[in-house]
């Protein structure tokens, strides 16, 4: 297994007796004031217990959703609160979080974060009356990201809640007050699943050979720098969604509907490149469809690339035709993989569901590889389509799933502490 860089300052280090730990974790769970999956909440409860084992008070914060408008405004909403999370670990955790009640301006949000609004629930912390306490949606704060004096006050803010801090949200990688100005301030460590991730990490940067690297994604220009980076260290190359209709439309000349033209002319410079490295293998049957009704089989149909020419235009290509996977280079390619990284929805999930499990199934036949997947749309398809494969895969060491999707691709662009947060912990 991997290693850590030595120089990266680790919770388990740190004396915990009797400080009060604010950790920054990835709770990004909600969605219209719901829990969608409890995964990156349950990822943490090893940091939970720690800290209160070790003697420690805890503090936990994460963001939820995204709260600015165009013009910048914070907009404040039940839909974007903490309180699903902290309802659902007050049904898990002895002693419960307590969620601090602050001012928050119409459009502004939280404007600042006085050590004496926190106080009373901070003494109640202390005395083990409650749990944890758990601030809330770090957007909501008008520092988190503003990059500016408002950053480096609420950074302040924060750090004059606790004695430590701990960084334990891989998925949250941009450099936010929360998750880097504060590690500046107050004595700082990466947490267990930070350290867990990084770990990992290394497995997609430093892979076993042969490595198969399948990635997906609604547009093309987000995936450029980590898809050319992949394109160094894979041995096969799977695209799916709309950067495989980018890919195709610049390949063949075709017009394929919802793919904008500079997604196009962006992946001219990887079909340019694989001309002579030959990489990427193409699932050779798209469903082609003008509605999301598939009942209707005048508007859904199989079309194959072998037909495309020059000119020709489709309409939205909605997933890879399951039976692309039988064609000998592709199963050839899944089957002899040492290393396997996932970051893909085939196809536009709930209505067209099949390219996706299908290849999930795929992959599990693949015993020996590393299988490691992203976080977010991929772990929750993988659940949602393919059940018995995820639950095989919780007690399979040849599985491993990230917290944060976009993470592991920034990371697989910039090196894993490249990442900036993580940079943060190093300086610190």
């Amino acid at each position: 297994m991997s290693k850590l860089d030595p120089r990266l300052p680790l919770i388990d280090d740190i004396a915990l007796e009797g400080k009060v730990v604010l950790a920054r974790v990835d709770h990004n769970v909600v969605e219209k004031g719901l829990i969608k999956d409890s995964f990156r909440i349950d990822a943490t409860y090893g940091l939970i217990h720690y800290v209160a084992r070790r003697g420690g008070f805890p503090i936990l914060m994460t963001h939820v959703g995204r709260t600015r408008d165009k013009a910048g405004n914070i907009k404040t909403s039940p839909d974007t609160a903490v309180t699903a999370i902290v309802d659902y670990l007050n049904r898990k955790i002895s002693g419960g979080f307590a969620v601090p009640d602050l001012p928050i301006h119409e459009s502004h949000g939280i404007e600042s974060l006085p050590l004496s609004a926190v106080a009373p629930l901070l003494d109640k912390l202390k005395k083990r009356e409650i749990g944890g306490i758990y601030l809330p949606n770090t957007r909501w704060f008008a520092g988190e990201e503003s990059k500016d004096d408002k950053t480096k006050a609420l950074a302040k803010d924060l750090a004059a809640l606790a004695d430590v801090y701990v960084n334990d949200a891989f998925g949250s990688w941009q450099p936010h007050a929360s998750t880097y100005d504060v590690a500046s301030v107050l004595p700082s460590a990466a947490g267990f699943l930070m350290q867990k991730e990084l770990i990992h990490l290394d497995l997609v940067l430093n892979p076993t050979n042969p490595f198969l690297a399948v990635v997906a994604g609604s547009k093309y220009d987000t995936k450029i720098g980590p898809l050319n980076k992949l394109y160094e260290k894979v041995d096969h190359l799977i695209l799916g969604g709309v950067i495989y209709n980018a890919f195709l439309a610049a390949k063949y000349g075709i017009e394929v509907k919802g793919v904008a033209q500079e997604d196009v002319e962006l992946a001219k410079g990887l079909v340019e490149k694989d001309k002579t490295a030959g990489k990427i293998l193409e699932p050779g049957a798209l469903v082609e469809s003008e509605t999301l009704d598939r009942s209707d089989p005048a508007k859904v149909k199989v079309v194959k690339v072998a037909d495309f020419k020059p000119g020709q235009s489709y309409q939205y290509f909605l997933d890879v035709a399951p039976e692309s996977f039988d064609a000998p280079a592709l199963a050839q390619a899944i089957g002899s993989a040492n290393t396997v990284f996932v970051n893909a929805v085939m196809g536009l999930t709930p209505h067209f569901p099949d390219g996706s499990a299908r290849i999930y199934s795929e992959i599990a036949k693949n015993k020996k590889a590393r299988k490691l997947f992203g976080g977010g749309d991929t772990l929750t398809e993988l659940k949602n389509l393919t059940p018995g494969v995820y639950l095989d895969a919780l007690d399979d060491e040849t599985y491993y799933f990230f917290t944060g999707g976009g993470a592991v691709l920034t990371a697989i662009e910039s090196g894993a502490y490249g990442l900036k947060p993580v940079a943060a912990l190093l300086k610190a």
